[in-house]
């Protein structure tokens, strides 16, 4: 009998002294928020929030994708109860890195979509490459985000600008997320970027 292979780890860590880099590691499925994603995010997340010797936790993504937000196929199969469990977890994961004692820094390599973009959101601070995408598309989907974008978006940058990006469903570059005041820094390498800052803040 053949022994299955495990699973791929859908995101990698790289625990060193002080800055921890967790990257999400599924370009082929876009770096899709899937079930999955979130649960093995989940159980990273408790260890590293436990973790004394951990002081700045970077996220980031691979290729030209940071993250691209919920996986529409498992949205699609949600009835009522388990869409709502599915919004609940997102919700308690994001908020426990916003409530992290580490400085979180969300290094933003490429698109940036919908719960994606709650993932950083829920970051201390956030910086993105010069090519770096964004959107909340879920006007498009018929669906909104509903872990915690909806909140934490106008906070950042104001109502009737969050409002504009929530009902039109729009792309915008990393200068205009920078001109929002969405993010902190443009600049490539950007995962270097987010050292940086991380080093100056200690």
């Amino acid at each position: 009998m053949t022994e299955a292979l495990p699973a791929p780890a859908l995101l990698t860590a790289d625990i060193a002294p002080s800055v921890t880099l967790v990257r999400f590691a599924k370009p082929a499925k876009r770096n899709s928020l899937s079930t999955a994603t979130l649960t093995e995010l989940d159980a990273l997340l408790t260890e590293l929030l436990n973790n004394e010797a951990v002081e700045t936790i970077i996220f980031t993504g691979t290729d030209d994708v940071f993250l691209s937000g919920a996986n529409i196929r498992e949205l699609a199969q949600l009835d009522t109860d388990s869409a709502l469990e599915f919004a609940n977890f997102g919700q308690r994961l994001f908020q426990s890195i916003a409530n992290a004692r580490q400085k979180t820094i969300a290094a933003i390599n490429g698109y940036c979509m919908g719960g994606g973009m709650d993932l950083a959101l829920a970051c201390d601070t956030r910086v993105a490459s010069i090519d770096a995408k964004f959107a909340h598309p879920g006007a498009r989907l018929g669906i909104i985000t509903g872990w915690g974008g909806t909140q934490r978006l106008p906070r950042l940058i104001g109502k009737a600008r969050a409002l504009d990006l929530f009902a039109t469903a729009r792309r915008f570059t990393a200068a205009e997320a920078l001109d929002f005041g969405l993010i902190d820094a443009v600049g490539d390498p950007v995962v270097q970027l987010a050292t940086d800052l991380a080093g100056s803040s200690r």
